[in-house]
């Protein structure tokens, strides 16, 4: 082979569709999920982006048992850190068969093999015929050899899902990292198809901080094209179905203003940190203020809660200053991380101090009703982390007690942007989708054709009198 051809195939995606239709539909799965997982079968490189506590995970594994009866082959499911074991539990609690590998290493004859994205490079595509992504927006999170990494695993494969909660707004790059994923248009294909550079109107940033900005009439079109490879759904009114349990309780927001022991240097009173600079030096000088008064609400209340923090330093006063709280940090074991984590979820442990970067993604943490929060510019940090425990399954009503110094007010305020852009986005993709979703189910009602009766007539002398190639023929 030509080293020019051999490059482009080393760099296609396995192309076509490579659906079929289910042949594993259990019970237990309510008819919106039904749907859902019907549809993903049968295109066979599918999105599915529906918020927290829609129940993705017992989705995730009938598509992945549905792949493994189809080719009798096993399917690798990728969760975030320290999700594994509740994706067991998962299967253990729907009655599919599951195994969990750190190392590459499983039993001959398993069905679907459940690590982390941390562990992939141990493991060798050609051995699956499927991969799900389980809270695959965690793929953006990653520096590029990483990211790289996970795509090009998916690449020759013809069964892939991924599976995650609704982008953070206006992050167009992560459809266009989910795309390429799937073997549809690649990331920058994307971009140039529906954007263009523009510095002074910067609708999504990326491309070393090159600004992008949709086309003239392409708003439209590029949500049609994302109907064709993804289905999104905050409730299951979105497709038309009776919400029924998936009712979120009610969320109570309380905001905190500290101040600061000592001022800003040089400055007699508190002034809003602006820039980068400003807003971490604000926050390492209100640590201590900001701590104590985390440490005070948790307290109060005595029941299961949640300390999200950034900084190391923040985890470790808030774990001196909750006397029955655990932290869990970065420098943690795997496995520590993961039985800290079932022990809170247990009720072994109260009240756990952490990160966003560690637990925010793709745990249940219906049990708890209570977190404190010190508020940064990442939306999707903020959205995920409170959404472990404001999710549907939740019975009671959920406080966030955000915690901010004087200085952090302007945080605040672009945090309450971001979720009302977050919002407006995905109310624009769902009506777009059901829109999509109607003229198609319009086209193919088949209705009956109207026929004149002149040709009608023309028809039936056609049949009556031998074709020219018929009498050739004989």
């Amino acid at each position: 082979m030509k080293p020019y051809e051999e490059f482009l195939l080393n760099k296609s995606q396995m192309g076509g569709e490579h659906g079929f239709k289910p042949v594993f539909m259990p019970s237990f799965l309510f008819d919106f999920q039904e749907v859902l997982v019907d549809w993903a079968v049968r295109r066979g490189r599918a999105a599915l982006l529906e918020d927290c506590g829609l129940g993705k995970s017992p989705q995730e594994l009938v598509w992945a048992e549905n792949v493994v009866r189809k080719t009798n082959r096993p399917v690798l499911l990728c969760t975030p850190l320290t999700v594994g074991p509740q994706m067991m539990k998962e299967g253990e609690k729907f009655g599919i068969e599951c195994e969990r590998s750190r190392d590459g290493k499983y039993r001959s004859g398993a069905r679907i093999i459940i690590t982390n994205y941390e562990r992939l490079h141990y493991f060798n595509p050609s051995d699956f015929s499927g991969f799900v992504g389980d809270e695959s927006s965690i793929m953006k999170n990653f520096d590029g050899i990483t990211k790289a990494a996970v795509t090009e695993f998916m690449r020759t494969l013809p069964y892939r899902l991924l599976c995650t909660a609704t982008a953070a707004p206006n992050d167009y790059p992560e459809f266009g990292t989910t795309s390429e994923a799937l073997g549809e248009l690649g990331y920058m294909d994307m971009l140039n198809r529906f954007f263009k550079r523009d510095e002074k109107f910067c609708r999504i940033t990326g491309m070393g901080g090159q600004g992008w900005r949709f086309r003239g009439h392409a708003q439209r079109d590029f949500w049609r094209w994302i109907c064709s490879w993804a289905r999104a759904i905050r409730k299951p009114s979105d497709l038309g179905f009776d919400d029924g349990k998936f009712r979120l309780p009610p969320l109570k927001m309380r905001e905190h203003i500290v101040a600061a022991a000592r001022s800003r240097d040089g400055w007699l009173f508190d002034q809003p940190a602006i820039t980068l600079q400003e807003q971490r030096e604000e926050r390492r000088r209100t640590l201590k203020e900001r701590c104590e008064m985390a440490a005070q609400l948790v307290a109060d209340t005595g029941r299961p809660a949640v300390s999200w923090c950034h900084l190391n330093a923040e985890g470790d006063l808030l774990a001196r200053l909750i006397p029955d709280s655990v932290q869990v940090s970065g420098s943690d074991p795997d496995e520590r991380k993961e039985e800290i984590f079932t022990a809170f979820q247990s009720g072994q442990v109260r009240v756990v101090v952490t990160k966003s970067t560690i637990a925010g993604w793709g745990l249940n943490w219906q049990h708890c009703a209570h977190q404190t929060f010190f508020p940064s510019h990442s939306f999707e940090q903020w959205y995920q982390s409170i959404r472990r425990s404001w999710r549907f399954g939740q019975e009671r009503e959920v406080t966030v007690d955000m915690i901010a110094s004087e200085g952090e007010r302007g945080v605040l305020a672009n945090l309450q942007r971001k979720n009302e852009a977050a919002d407006a986005v995905f109310a624009r993709l769902i009506e777009l989708m059901g829109n999509e979703l109607k003229i198609k189910k319009n086209l193919n009602k088949g209705k009956a054709e109207a026929v004149p009766l002149w040709l009608l007539s023309h028809r039936k002398s056609q049949t009556d009198t031998p074709s020219t190639t018929a009498i050739a023929a004989r």
